[in-house]
């Protein structure tokens, strides 16, 4: 608005200046043209000539005629004319003069400007000629008028239209973006709607809905490449694991023998394990649909996790507590939901010492619910958060360790797929993770029943396990 508003102020103002220009020309001219004439008549009839004519135009002068005539001598002093003195102001080489008629008042009471031009007869006269300069005043105000007026008509008229423009702008844009978010959600199958205008937002919308395809094509035959490759080695590595359990019988009395067969079928279940990781992560990440959902109670999943996990963690001699506050209640599937939670639980009883400390935290903030699992092992450094939630990612230092880096993907995927955030920070020692929760709530239109929760221990408040 601003460089509209100065474009139009400088179109304005061109037409202001062109005005007044053109009016002041027009003035010189007529004011040239007098003189010339009055040259004509002195070179034609001498002083006398000249006296009866100005003499002549004065008296035949009609109301609101502006036409200024003064003859003086040599000292300055009025011989004839109408006007009382000669113009105390100084005038250029070319003779024009630029100054006030106080003795000449018009209609608001006010001394209006004149413009004349002067020359000498006979070196012993002095001549002037000029026009008041009250109709270009009034130009000059009426033109300036107008001129702010249609400025500022023209400014409402562009705010108007730019905003106008902005909400269709939005709305399309909006399309788009909406579009947008649903795809990254995990939706390929989703398009941005065209109008059919063939406008540039129908032609983006077209290129977008193309690559779109694109994309969902190359991915969609990775996806088949991958989960044919699992599903092929799995059907050999569940034979192979069968053979070599045979083989197990056979060697029984053996303990060389036994001890090389169970680290083989070690090595196939943690293959195994990995295939079903990864087949369940792209069932996950390209699901279309959310049927499985329903009204889930987050409680339930922690306390039955704390009941799973209670005899491995005496075992390993940590400490875990347990704090909750309220039902935390949304649309999930609990299935998948309690593997994600599982998984990060693991983690933090496998890198936690013995003796350390595990942490579950169910806490409300302003409108969002955090589940926060930390403890207080060796922590992972800032620089690889948004690493460790890769396929197949593990830190330097957890390479010796068993694993296959597929259970913080997993996490993500499932998160992720109920739209929610997953993040990490340092708990000082050991590592923080934590799941928000944005304004997870209840239906209004109708309360969850009892039969559609899944049933958990009637806790509150810390529970510790030692």
């Amino acid at each position: 608005m601003v460089l509209f508003g100065l474009s139009v102020s400088i179109i304005l103002g061109f037409v202001y200046w062109s005005t007044i220009i053109y009016k002041t020309n027009q003035t010189d001219d007529d004011i040239d043209a007098e003189i010339r004439s009055l040259q004509t008549v002195y070179a034609r009839r001498g002083y006398p000539g000249l006296l009866t004519v100005l003499s002549e135009r004065i008296e035949q002068q009609r109301p609101g005629d502006s036409t200024l005539y003064l003859l003086t001598d040599d000292q300055f002093q009025p011989l004839v004319g109408n006007i009382n003195r000669w113009p105390s102001i100084a005038y250029n080489k070319e003779g024009w003069l630029d100054f006030k008629l106080e003795e000449i008042i018009d209609n608001s009471g006010k001394g209006f400007s004149a413009r004349a031009r002067t020359f000498e007869v006979a070196d012993r006269f002095n001549l002037l000629v000029g026009q008041g300069m009250k109709d270009l005043a009034t130009l000059k105000a009426l033109v300036g008028r107008a001129l702010v007026w249609g400025l500022l008509l023209t400014l409402a008229l562009g705010i108007i239209g730019g905003v106008m423009m902005r909400q269709t702008l939005r709305r399309r844009l909006g399309a788009i973006n909406q579009t947008s978010r649903k795809i990254m959600m995990g939706d390929l199958r989703n398009r941005i709607a065209t109008r059919g205008t063939g406008d540039e937002f129908d032609e983006l919308a077209t290129n977008l809905n193309g690559m779109l395809d694109q994309i969902e094509r190359g991915m969609e035959g990775v996806r088949r490449v991958s989960d044919n490759i699992a599903h092929d080695l799995k059907t050999p590595l569940a034979r192979l694991k069968n053979k070599v359990e045979e083989l197990k019988i056979r060697a029984a009395g053996n303990p060389e023998e036994e001890a090389a067969v169970d680290q083989i079928i070690q090595e196939a279940d943690g293959l195994l394990i990995t295939f079903n990781a990864l087949l369940r992560i792209a069932r996950i990440e390209y699901s279309e649909q959310r049927k499985g959902f329903r009204p889930v109670d987050v409680n339930s999943i922690l306390y039955d996790l704390q009941e799973l996990y209670e005899p491995l963690i005496e075992e390993r001699g940590q400490t875990l507590s347990v704090e909750i506050s309220k039902p935390m209640i949304f649309t999930a599937d609990r299935d998948m939901l309690f593997q994600a939670f599982a998984n990060l639980l693991d983690n933090a009883i496998k890198y936690t010492p013995e003796k350390g400390c595990i942490s579950i935290r169910a806490v409300k903030e302003s409108r969002k619910w955090h589940i926060e699992i930390s403890d207080n092992g060796p922590g992972i450094p800032a620089h690889e958060y948004e690493k460790v939630t890769q396929r197949f990612y593990r830190l330097d230092q957890s390479r010796t360790t068993p694993g296959s880096g597929l259970g913080l993907a997993l996490v993500f995927a499932v998160l992720k797929l109920h739209q929610l955030e997953l993040s990490f920070a340092d708990n000082k020692p050991g590592l923080l993770v934590r799941v928000t929760v944005d304004r997870p709530k209840q239906s209004r239109r109708r309360s969850v029943s009892e039969s559609e929760l899944e049933p958990f221990p009637q806790q509150t408040g810390t529970t510790a396990i030692s």
